[in-house]
């Protein structure tokens, strides 16, 4: 298919989506344009593609320019975006009061990622006063409208009785929901208790997704948890967990993975 336009033929959000998935540059020209003709949902897809560099130059500081304009056009989204770029200092300074802000407007306007990140901030202390009470409500709220991070947080919270009367069944299936969910920790906190529970071939198998789609932080957690366990064959998945945190992560992981495992 051809994406050849001129300046008057603007798409809308979900053909510019699709278009990203076939032809990230021919799709890059196509968002310009109608971020440019004031088309919201392109302003954001603007900024998210400057910010990865997808199919356009990676470019921190434009794309929290178009995130802005976005979320001045009431663009949910993209002030959630605003507080991503604002906490972890993509094309500006970190300040994570005006993250705590962004997010505050995202969660208020019912937005689930907007819930989990303001959740966030809450329950560190960062950009706002410490609240765990809060905390735990942003992940609830979020958890119900079916986010999956939010429901393996929801669970730890309800695991440990934090802010809440302790309630193990509760939490045991918010971490199955969160699993199912495409979670990766809470697929490890599901299996966790799956092992407790002695189905030790289930719990495997839920490490071996987690482990796929698993970040490096979750993996350097993760691999010290997993040495330690009752149940050899989740030990010997300490050994995988390792060997990929060795291969993404730096010199440090590797000389963990050799120290451990004899670089075998």
């Amino acid at each position: 298919m051809s994406w050849n336009l001129r300046r008057e033929e603007v798409l809308d959000g979900e053909q510019l989506r699709a278009m990203l998935e076939e032809n990230p540059a021919s799709a890059a020209r196509a968002i310009l344009i109608a971020a440019q003709q004031n088309i919201v949902d392109a302003q954001a897809l603007l900024g998210q593609i400057l910010l990865d560099g997808s199919g356009i130059e990676q470019d921190a500081a434009l794309a929290l320019t178009w995130f802005q304009i976005a979320a001045r056009n009431g663009h949910v989204m993209s002030h959630n975006m605003l507080g991503r770029c604002h906490e972890h200092g993509w094309g500006c300074d970190p300040d994570a009061a005006k993250a705590a802000e962004h997010y505050r407007v995202a969660a208020e306007s019912g937005l689930d990622w907007g819930f989990y990140n303001y959740g966030n901030l809450l329950a560190t202390g960062r950009g706002v006063n410490k609240d765990q009470a809060r905390a735990l409500a942003c992940y609830r709220k979020a958890a119900q409208m079916g986010h999956a991070k939010s429901m393996n947080l929801l669970g730890r919270y309800l695991e440990e009785g934090v802010c809440c009367e302790q309630d193990l069944t509760g939490a045991y299936d918010w971490y199955r929901r969160s699993a199912e969910g495409g979670d990766f920790r809470g697929q490890f906190s599901h299996a966790a208790v799956l092992a407790d529970q002695g189905r030790v071939e289930e719990a495997v198998e839920w490490l071996e997704t987690a482990l796929g789609i698993g970040n490096l932080n979750f993996l350097r957690v993760s691999r010290k948890a997993l040495l330690s366990s009752r149940h050899p064959k989740i030990r010997v998945l300490a050994r995988d967990y390792h060997a990929k945190a060795a291969e993404l992560g730096d010199e440090t992981d590797a000389a963990e993975y050799r120290d451990l495992f004899n670089g075998s």
